[in-house]
């Protein structure tokens, strides 16, 4: 038997988020001009403005498209900023109005559904990845870090400070900070720490009406939504404040696998009972999927038990056997690290990779097409469930399925739903992250694949959460509905906001018709203002 492949786990963990039909020249040529009017430094214009005429404008248009779906799509930009400045943003917000286009804001483009870098009316992007710069001050265990890093950059700058100071957020190094942050963001410490957005303190926005404001200026309620209620809705956030956190000089980590033939299904099962009830230094996500099996033609299903322990192993190993002892965890299953080492080692590095691989921001071979979904799970889910599972996972024209499970508790369960919009925290047991990729470069094959996974979440409806069947913000899904560009209802909004926002939706709402009763910051899965009813 083979198990996954390890060039392929850097993709799977960054999922675990062309207006050809228009004729006219005009509006890209006036936004152009507007912005030469606006930047305060006119010679900056050609450094940070890319038009189609540029030769460099497809290579930055497609670096940061992190999901190969899109990479054909024919919605593409009038114009793409990539400002090195707050007032080229605030000069993109102002021409975008004055010239009815719309604006995407991009940060590292993981949008699962691409609404960073596409529109079905004309538009431009503005692309953060020139604002990039992280400032950590260790002795009071804060950092401030602009929208454009990414989450590999900010683990580097923290352990070039601290091998001690550590911040929770995902494990991919290529997620950009901006739209991680504003969904929420969780992490292999999430529950001793709770998710990103709970440890932000301050934050620095552009408005609608081009002010820069920070937490004092926004106040409490706009400073609440930026903070889980999703990129793009209030405002381009271009800073973060974070409150750093404590690490033990030395963790543990583990990979544990096991198959069908080593009674997987029964260890899925048992961890339903025993992730999120374990101590909170401790975190144990699972990721399912197929692969050869021992005997020649034939697949089986792989659990691959990933860990993180906040102590050494010997500690971890008495755990273990007092919690989860049907894993069989054994000790050379088991290493001792830093945390920062262990970040390299979740994304799947080699052991003796350098740090500076954090640093990339290139994506990770193989770079395959994707769809995913995501559930919250109550109650334990049933072997036979697993079962169904299975032989949708044999499917011979499904190229790679695979589910990932995340546990909550812990730190999750002690935040209240209300304070911040992320919603979902005591109540669930784990996250249920289905995946879907493919390489085939055809339509029939997408359609294939895309309803496959379907109808694997039609399948799921009776083993997750119910009224609402809730949803992760960062895991964007527009099966879930999506709003008309032009007039948006609420009662079409809320069909998908309150899957990912549950109560919390209506208090979103409030927020933006305050701060942007216009609508101007808007895509598919945007919140609407009152004017938009």
């Amino acid at each position: 038997m083979t198990s996954m492949s390890s060039s392929m786990l850097p993709f799977l963990l960054c999922l675990l988020f062309s207006l050809s039909r228009v004729t006219s020249a005009r509006p890209h040529e006036d936004f152009l001009q507007c912005l030469s009017l606006h930047f305060e430094d006119s010679t900056a214009i050609s450094k940070v403005i890319y038009t189609p005429k540029n030769s460099s404008y497809s290579s930055i248009l497609h670096f940061a498209i992190r999901n190969p779906r899109f990479n054909s799509s024919e919605l593409k930009p009038f114009v793409i900023v990539t400002p090195t400045d707050a007032s080229h943003i605030q000069a993109a917000i102002h021409c975008s109005q004055k010239h009815k286009l719309e604006i995407r804001i991009r940060s590292g483009g993981h949008d699962f559904e691409g609404l960073s870098y596409m529109s079905t009316v004309p538009f431009v992007i503005v692309d953060l990845i020139n604002l990039r710069s992280i400032t950590v001050d260790a002795t009071n265990k804060t950092a401030w870090v602009q929208a454009g890093a990414t989450l590999g950059e900010l683990y580097y700058r923290i352990a070039e400070k601290s091998r001690t100071l550590a911040f929770p957020a995902g494990s991919c190094p290529t997620i950009g900070v901006g739209g991680h942050f504003s969904g929420g963001g969780y992490s292999t410490i999430s529950r001793k720490y709770g998710l990103a957005s709970d440890n932000v303190i301050d934050a620095q926005l552009i408005d609608a009406k081009g002010r820069i404001l920070d937490r004092e200026s926004m106040g409490e309620d706009l400073f609440w939504a930026i903070r889980g209620g999703g990129g793009q809705s209030f405002g381009v956030v271009i800073a973060w404040r974070i409150e750093l956190v404590e690490v033990p000089p030395k963790v543990t980590v583990f990979t544990a696998a096991r198959t069908l033939e080593q009674n997987a299904t029964k260890l899925i099962h048992r961890w339903q009972y025993v992730a999120n009830q374990l101590p909170e230094d401790i975190i144990i996500d699972v990721l399912v999927n197929r692969v050869n099996s021992s005997e020649e033609g034939k697949s089986t299903i792989q659990a691959a038990f990933f860990s993180l322990f906040l102590g050494e192993v010997d500690q971890l190993l008495l755990l273990m056997q007092e919690s989860f002892p049907e894993l069989g965890l054994a000790k050379d299953e088991c290493t001792e690290m830093s945390w920062i080492e262990s970040v390299i080692y979740i994304i799947g590095f080699p052991s003796n990779a350098s740090l500076n691989v954090l640093l990339d921001r290139t994506p990770q071979p193989p770079s395959l097409q994707f769809k995913a979904k995501s559930d919250y799970v109550q109650e334990p889910i049933p072997e036979i469930a697993f079962e169904g599972i299975w032989k949708r996972f044999f499917e011979k024209d499904i190229e790679v399925p695979v589910f990932f499970m995340i546990p909550y508790g812990g730190k999750m369960d002690e935040i209240s739903e209300s304070s911040t919009p992320f919603p979902h925290r005591a109540g669930n047991r784990y996250i249920f992250v289905p995946v879907v990729s493919w390489s085939e470069e055809t339509k029939e094959a997408s359609q294939r694949h895309l309803a496959w996974i379907r109808r694997l979440y039609r399948y799921m409806t009776p083993y997750v959460s119910k009224n609402p069947r809730a949803a992760y913000v960062n895991y964007r899904d527009l099966d879930l509905g999506v709003n008309n560009l032009g007039y948006t209802s609420y009662k079409q909004a809320s069909i998908w906001g309150r899957k990912y926002f549950k109560n919390n939706f209506d208090r979103l709402v409030r927020v933006k018709t305050e701060v942007d009763p216009t609508n101007f910051f808007r895509n598919e899965q945007s919140i609407p203002p009152l004017s938009s009813w």
